[in-house]
């Protein structure tokens, strides 16, 4: 609490304020008691009794603790014990952000500071008869052979220095008291937390006394109200008083967010609602095992509880637990899958004259993905051929024509086949694998699935690593297309997206979808581990700025830089990403950069955990057991003696459960 106001009525100086007040009595008088001169010598009815004889109370009543003492070393306050300690010396040097140890201390506190300013020509009179002062003592202890005092050195170098900075206006002059109060159950933990908190500050160079005979005023300073009652004040410069503003680090809470997790520094929780930035893309960089799928699954988890659609590029099967737990529809998208997307369909619910040219741009992504490099003579016998299947089906510039069976992969395999040119026989030799070949099957057929679900994860796990990009890009333009006939809050999450990257195409179409994300209430979530392959593309780099959050985990040496060149890091955060244990990490959140440490509850965590550890047990777990026969003995310890049977075996309780 920081409080500025005039100083009560005391000269100014250079020393620091006497203790202001009388000592309080130990009693005192409950809020609701009110006594009158009057009828002080008639005994009677008190208010408090009146009121709860009528059976009525008042917010008073209901505020106020129990009961309240005042000692000379405590207040008890209900059931609690408090203590208030006055600041009365300070480090000759401090630094910005000295009082941290104070304010990130373990232990609650309420800490008051309060700040009085002074006029300069009183203080620079009081200096000059300080220094004047502290020069003859020297001079004098000099005259008769005696060591010079340093404290006395050392005063009267700064008061010089002060003084000169007060004449040429560089510097203000201001009155400073620092209050703490703390809180035990007993009076003896009490002592303890008085003995620990003084000799932290004092291993800084802070001196603190007990408010002794004066804990009632002390207490009263240190609540919410900004009055200072106890008036204990130190002597400070603007510098000196702007140091101890303890605004030192960042603090992430929007009213409508999600908690991702605590910050380290100041354990506040970091809540963040994604949607109210300029755009709700994110990124999540990290090294295997650092925890990058379990942050991920743990924000869905929670989006979820706000109404948000959830949508899946899962390469590794890490999202299989998460989405039947929650009933959501798990798409295991393979050659054997009876779900098949035909990357030429068309969105009916579209019917803009621009859908075509959409697509047809689109395809020459994906084809390129498939087919590898090709001339530009290729490119335009593609182009060609793409649109003559389109004709071929029916299907114009004319939205009406939008609702035709669509061609499919097969067709513009037929298409190139029957062209004359030498590059349009290659290309169709290029495309013969994925009709006739061993990717036969997964490209070449209509599609036949629609979203339906809140979470809809598609699994590519099953497919070979050269088909997995071509695969991500079918699914992403399905997820796009769909994404933009509807207005709705989603999340559309890409795992290892490096496998994007290796394909400038594919990078491409990835990185226009997070730049167009936002006009289509779509939130990005892109995931790697490849960082060096990621930020080498200009994609990646785009992606990366087009992100409003960005989180980095534990990263090798060898990426740290690599990162520190794209976003600035400085040398402490490069050190806190390679010594960060698993789940912590840097969460930049617009203008917030923030160290924080990932949590989930236990019931989260047997959700999304994937630690191949967790998932044994809770498969082990999970298989049934057999029930023991009655008619023989359980032994106990096999190494022991071998028990005799029962003599009469137990008759099983037909009427009872199946395992007794």
């Amino acid at each position: 609490m920081f409080n500025f106001g005039k100083p009560k009525q005391q000269k100014s100086g250079v020393q620091a304020g006497a203790v202001r007040g009388a000592p309080h009595p130990t009693t005192v008088q409950s809020p609701t008691q009110k006594t009158h001169p009057k009828n002080a010598s008639k005994p009677g009815p008190s208010a408090s009794y009146s009121a709860l004889k009528t059976g009525s109370v008042s917010v008073l009543d209901l505020i106020s603790p129990s009961s309240i003492e005042v000692d000379f070393r405590n207040i008890r306050v209900g059931d609690k014990f408090f203590r208030t300690f006055f600041v009365v010396d300070y480090p000759r040097q401090v630094s910005p952000n000295w009082l941290s140890i104070l304010i990130d201390y373990k232990e609650t506190m309420n800490i008051s500071m309060f700040c009085y300013p002074i006029e300069s020509k009183d203080v620079l009179s009081n200096l000059r008869r300080k220094i004047s002062e502290m020069e003859a003592t020297l001079s004098s202890d000099a005259e008769q052979g005696l060591q010079p005092d340093p404290k006395i050195e050392s005063s009267l170098e700064d008061a010089i220095a002060l003084r000169e900075e007060l004449a040429r206006g560089l510097e203000r002059f201001f009155q400073f008291g620092l209050y703490i109060t703390i809180a035990a159950d007993t009076v003896e933990a009490l002592d303890t937390k008085t003995k620990e908190l003084s000799s932290l500050l004092s291993s800084n160079l802070m001196i603190i006394k007990p408010a002794t005979l004066q804990m009632e005023e002390g207490f009263k300073t240190t609540l919410p109200g900004g009055i200072d009652k106890l008036f204990i004040t130190r002597n400070m410069d603007t510098t000196s008083l702007a140091s101890t503003f303890p605004f030192t680090s960042y603090e992430i809470s929007h009213p409508n967010g999600i908690l991702y997790g605590v910050n380290t520094i100041n354990n506040s929780l970091a809540i963040v609602d994604r949607f109210s930035f300029e755009n709700a893309n994110e990124v999540v960089f990290g090294k295997s095992g650092a925890g990058k799928s379990f942050l991920v699954k743990l924000e869905i988890l929670r989006q979820m509880m706000f109404d948000a659609e959830i949508l899946i590029i899962d390469p590794e099967d890490e999202y299989r637990v998460l989405c039947h737990a929650l009933d959501g529809e798990y798409i295991n998208f393979s050659k054997s899958s009876e779900v098949k997307i035909n990357p030429f369909a068309l969105i009916s619910e579209d019917m803009t004259d621009a859908q075509l040219g959409i697509k047809i741009l689109s395809l020459h992504g994906l084809l390129k993905t498939m087919l590898g490099e090709m001339t530009a003579t290729g490119e335009a016998i593609l182009d060609r051929s793409i649109v003559l299947c389109y004709k071929q089906k029916g299907i114009t510039p004319d939205p009406s024509t939008y609702r035709n069976e669509p061609p499919i992969l097969e067709d513009l395999y037929k298409t190139l086949l029957n062209m004359e040119e030498p590059e349009a026989k290659d290309l169709s030799f290029r495309l013969e694998k994925y009709i006739k070949g061993g990717f036969s099957g997964l490209f070449n057929q209509q599609t036949n699935y629609d979203i339906k679900n809140r979470l809809t994860v598609f699994s590519l796990k099953q497919l070979e690593d050269v088909l997995r990009p071509i695969a991500m890009h079918v699914v992403l333009d399905f997820i796009w297309n769909r994404v933009r006939t509807k207005l709705k809050k989603r999340i559309l999450v890409v795992d290892e997206a490096w496998y994007l990257m290796q394909h400038p195409d594919s990078a491409s179409f990835l990185q226009g979808i997070a730049k167009r994300a936002r006009k289509y209430f779509l939130g990005v979530t892109t995931l790697t581990q490849d960082i060096e392959d990621f930020l080498s593309s200009d994609y990646g780099k785009s992606i990366l700025s087009n992100s409003s959050i960005q989180i980095l985990l534990k990263q090798n040496s060898s990426e740290v830089e690599t990162l520190a060149k794209v976003l600035f890091l400085s040398e402490g955060e490069k050190q806190f990403l390679v010594t960060a244990q698993v789940g912590e990490g840097l969460l930049f959140a617009g203008q917030n950069h923030v160290t924080a440490q990932f949590v989930a509850s236990q019931s989260e965590y047997e959700l999304i955990t994937s630690k191949p550890q967790d998932i044994l047990r809770q498969e082990e777990d999970a298989q049934p057991q057999a029930p023991p026969d009655p008619g023989i003995a359980v032994v106990p310890n096999p190494s022991g003696p071998t028990p005799q049977p029962p003599p009469t075996p137990a008759v099983p309780d037909v009427t009872g459960t199946p395992n007794g």
